[in-house]
């Protein structure tokens, strides 16, 4: 007696038709996903192979150029050595000139400006009873300057610090303000209980940069004629004091 096959239950061809398509649907998105990867690819390395190549022209131009330099070097050496020590020559000259510009300047500073101060800040309620010009402050561990004042008026309570310039600028002001917090420091290390005031002094102080000293408690001084005064502050403006 023959055995009979029974078709499985529920298995038809259309299930198996849409089973069929469902996959080839997967692998058709599978292989657009792959295609659109292998053109990303193929475009990176196409800018690799571009970027090599302008890799490679610039090591060339490079190794053209460092010959071209040592075929100079060869044929001038001496010459360069010669202009080079010219140069040094002259820049030692010209800081020499510049370090004797800068002490003129700085007896300028003590004939001109630092004689009058105390009269000029006496009218304005302060008594500061010597002037030292040219002061450094120096770090006791290190022996480093860590500030250098122009001009300083002192009494038992308190103490002036002024910054000179020939057309001060809104950064020598800045430079002001850091200055007095050092000597702030400095002071409070050394038991110094007096309060630190600032000034601005220029030959020419323009309208900005006297209304930024103002606006960060400096006093502004001007030249008028051969000496300093005291420029105008606003009404109820008052000095800082550090």
């Amino acid at each position: 007696m023959e055995e009979t096959i029974q078709p499985q239950m529920g298995l038809t061809f259309e299930r198996v038709w849409a089973a069929i398509q469902r996959i080839a649907e997967q692998t058709a998105e599978q292989h657009k996903e792959l295609a659109e990867q292998h053109k990303e690819l193929t475009e990176q390395h196409k800018e690799l192979t571009e970027q090599h190549k302008e890799t490679e022209r610039a090591v060339k131009e490079l190794a053209e150029q460092h010959k071209e330099t040592e075929r100079f070097l060869k044929e001038n050496g001496a010459e360069t050595d010669r202009r080079m020590k010219e140069t040094d020559r002259r820049m030692k000259e010209l800081q020499k000139s510049m370090g004797k510009l800068g002490n003129r300047f700085g007896e300028l500073v003590e004939h001109l400006v630092s004689p009058n101060l105390i009269e000029k800040f006496k009218a304005l309620g302060y008594a500061f009873s010597r002037t030292n010009t040219r002061v450094k402050y120096e770090d006791v561990n290190t022996g480093e300057i860590i500030a250098e004042v122009d001009v300083l008026l002192e009494n038992g309570d308190s103490a002036l610090v002024v910054e000179i310039k020939a057309d001060p600028s809104i950064e020598d002001v800045k430079d002001h303000v850091k200055r007095m917090k050092t000597l702030r420091d400095y002071a409070d290390a050394h038991n110094d209980k007096r309060y630190y005031l600032g000034a601005i002094a220029g030959g020419i102080v323009r309208d900005s940069v006297k209304d930024y000293a103002l606006k960060n408690g400096f006093y502004a001084l001007e030249q008028s004629g051969d000496t300093m005064s005291v420029a105008a502050t606003p009404e109820l403006w008052k000095p800082k004091r550090w």
